[in-house]
């Protein structure tokens, strides 16, 4: 049977036996219905068959197909796709008799460190009769096998693809001329050449996928739906080549599915968002979910006409009314991606436009130094797969700026306009500054609602921002801003081979952001520059000295089997901060911005010492002689008070007071509710019950602090939060709170 999993705390497994078929192109045709909380229509795949085939059947052993033509091969340019290892087959019993499975899913071999890989193991199903290999050449039916969970698919056909007006283009090239008329190969040889079809033919290439996708069906397909997969099979064809290289499935998501959220945003209007956790998109439509799995998209969504589709695609999608209050948007990606990179929200968002005429930016602000500015001008051609490369093209070269849109909840316009607005240009343009031509043509942001369990997520052409980053300036909204951005390089347009090296997008993208930052904001010294970069390191060095004393031994081990000794096994093999770290640590603590913290700290517990000795009668003294610090020294200077073991409600009061902490960012604020947790200041669990219920992308472990205490009224508080935000807040989130409070 397929592994019973719980997606909080298991891996999940990889299901789609990618090397035997790889889908090329998905089309989706949606519809959108808050009522019933489901999304339901149609999906398109168009496949390829895959890398282990491809090796099968270049050997010249009897058993494969007798007459498997030159044009049904996969190019051997496939550079971007990275063969896994072979998996084992066995056949299935699930809704359906038996039937062998031939090529079942590679899956997600994850052991208890979290760490994924895409090696061989047997899938676990089994069934009376003989288990089928490709090598073998067995002679049972051939099993496609896509990555789904929460589905409920209602129907599985071919797609006639050569029924459709003006095709025979495919089929008339001279490679063609002795392919057998059988029907079937025609079809797949129409679509292995629309699949291959060069860059500069992408506008056609998308016409007849729309056109392909929309022709009548030639059959029903048997399908099953595990917990984990659906599998898919024609009666008696035993090779990937031969099973058909379009499908359509009909389908609906479930309410509770995993991969959408169904809430309200801060206005109290209906929305949908992907999330992209615990299981991907995998909820949303079936799909093949290892990394290695490129394909393109395109997707048409109808809703009402109050609401707004938002998603991840290269074109700012305008909406077309098919019938009185209801209309349809369309998107397209022509960049090759992982399925679980593809983004959609639907509500009633506002698009956030300025109200005023900004000054206008000069060239020489942003302009790259002569050294940079051509540095890819003279480059031959990139080594990805082929697609329309926006590196390729000298207008985007020198696009500083890609056009971009915000949108918003009605209640947030305003606070969007102050401060959001105003960064992204800023921070596109230090991006550039930095890497040059953006990897996509265009980008939306959009304020996300407050269950959101992160501050930010990156997809391609749209960003996700949590509400929490808004407040108290633009150091928190602008630094996050930048990290999302990063991502467009590191995450996406270069992304992991397999989820065992997701950290390295996640540490490149932390790098730039304050590289981009200091440039975002535009008359930083050198030395100012350097400054706070130092500041932010010991801040996270901070973090991960914690992570590490919380954490056990094999968790600390990123990865293993590297060969450079001398860098390898210290920072990725060995558990324990490295010695280097340990030393450029002790260094980032002289610093200047971190050694005006550590002045501030004395003056703090000093008074604190003061207020203890004097008692509540005699008046504070030097109230006005602390010095104005930037937020993330606010956030060290809190740290470092959580450190001291008492400090007293007139310190706690002359802290908020003098920095005014109830306006500064998530951040700050934070580290304010944990002192006025950790030191049971009453007058402040306003803060708190305010933070737990505005800013749920941060604080969930407030509530562990809330219980540890053991304190009555601090447990009423954690109860009652929860109480009011369990049923909007995330799942994963939800159910980590719970384990605290129960």
């Amino acid at each position: 049977m397929e592994p019973q999993l719980d997606p909080m705390k298991d891996d999940l497994p990889l299901m789609a036996n990618t090397s035997h078929m790889l889908v090329k192109h998905y089309v989706l045709d949606l519809d959108v219905d808050f009522k019933s909380q489901v999304i339901e229509g149609f999906i398109v795949l168009f496949l390829e068959t895959g890398s282990r085939y491809r090796r099968a059947s270049s050997t010249g052993e009897e058993g494969c197909q007798s007459q498997f033509d030159e044009t049904c091969k996969i190019r051997a340019s496939e550079q971007g796709h990275v063969p896994v290892s072979n998996a084992s087959a066995c056949s299935s019993k699930m809704e359906y008799n038996d039937f062998a499975v031939c090529g079942k899913g590679e899956k997600d071999t994850s052991d208890k460190n979290g760490n994924h890989s895409n090696e061989e193991q047997a899938s676990g199903i089994s069934s009376s009769k003989n288990c089928c290999d490709i090598e073998n050449h067995g002679n049972e039916d051939f099993l496609l096998v896509l990555d789904c969970c929460d589905l409920s698919v209602l129907k599985v056909e071919e797609v006639d693809v050569a029924a459709v007006s003006g095709i025979e283009k495919f089929t008339r090239s001279a490679k063609l001329t002795d392919v057998s008329k059988e029907l079937a190969n025609l079809r797949n040889q129409i679509v292995h050449e629309l699949v291959t079809l060069p860059s500069d033919r992408w506008k056609e290439q998308l016409y007849y996928y729309t056109c392909c996708s929309q022709a009548p069906g030639c059959g029903e397909l048997l399908f099953a739906t595990g917990t984990w997969s659906l599998e898919i099979r024609k009666s008696g064809i035993r090779t990937p080549a031969d099973f058909p290289h379009a499908i359509r499935i009909q389908y609906k998501t479930k309410p509770e599915g995993r991969s959408v959220t169904w809430t309200t945003d801060q206005s109290g209007r209906p929305c949908v968002y992907t999330m992209g956790s615990p299981i991907n998109n995998r909820a949303l439509f079936p799909c093949q979910e290892p990394p290695i799995a490129l394909s393109t998209w395109q997707a048409s969504v109808r809703t009402a006409a109050s609401f707004v589709v938002l998603m991840s695609g290269e074109n700012s999608a305008e909406p077309v009314q098919l019938q009185e209050g209801i209309m349809s948007w369309y998107y397209y990606v022509t960049m090759p991606m992982p399925a679980s990179t593809f983004t959609i929200a639907v509500g009633c968002w506002q698009e956030v436009k300025q109200s005023f005429t900004p000054a206008v930016q000069t060239n020489n602000e942003f302009s790259l130094p002569c050294s940079q500015a051509d540095f890819r001008w003279h480059e031959e051609s990139c080594g990805h797969v082929e697609y329309p490369c926006r590196f390729q093209s000298p207008a985007a070269r020198l696009q500083r700026v890609i056009p971009y849109r915000v949108f918003a909840p009605w209640c947030l316009m305003k606070c969007c306009e102050e401060h959001l607005l105003q960064l992204i240009p800023q921070c596109l343009s230090a991006a550039y500054t930095t890497l040059g031509t953006h990897p996509f043509s265009r980008l939306d942001v959009l304020i996300v609602p407050s269950n959101f369990s992160s501050l930010g997520m990156a997809s391609p052409h749209i960003i996700f921002l949590s509400q929490s980053v808004l407040p108290g300036g633009r150091h928190l909204c602008g630094t996050r801003l930048c990290h999302e951005i990063a991502h467009a390089w590191f995450g996406l347009a270069i992304g992991a081979r397999d989820w065992t090296e997701e950290w390295i997008s996640e540490g490149f993208a932390t790098f730039l952001e304050d590289v981009f930052w200091a440039r975002a904001q535009q008359q930083l010294s050198h030395d100012e520059e350097k400054a706070q970069q130092e500041l932010k390191a010991l801040l996270r060095w901070r973090r991960l000295r914690d992570e590490v004393q919380n954490s056990e031994e094999e968790l600390q081990v990123l990865r293993s089997g590297l060969t450079v000794e001398s860098i390898f096994t210290n920072w990725l093999d060995s558990s324990g901060i490295p010695k280097p770290l340990l030393e450029e640590g002790e260094t980032w603590k002289e610093s200047r911005l971190v050694q005006q913290v550590s002045g501030e700290v004395t003056k703090w517990i000093r008074t604190n010492q003061r207020i203890r000795k004097s008692g509540k009668k005699k008046r504070r003294q030097d109230e006005g002689t602390f010095q104005k610090l930037l937020p993330d020294q606010l956030v060290l200077l809190l740290e470092y008070l959580l450190e001291e073991k008492t400090l007293c409600p007139r310190t706690l009061q002359g802290l908020e007071k003098t920095y005014q902490l109830r306006d500064q960012d998530a951040e700050v604020r934070h580290r304010w509710c944990e002192l006025v947790v950790k030191h049971k200041y009453v007058p402040a669990y306003g803060d708190v019950e305010k933070f737990l219920r505005e800013d749920q992308a941060m604080g969930v472990y407030l509530y562990g602090e809330l219980m540890v205490n053991e304190d009555a009224k601090q447990q009423e508080l954690a109860y009652k939060c929860f109480a009011a935000a369990r049923e909007q807040m995330d799942v994963s989130s939800a159910k980590v709170v719970a384990e605290m409070l129960f």
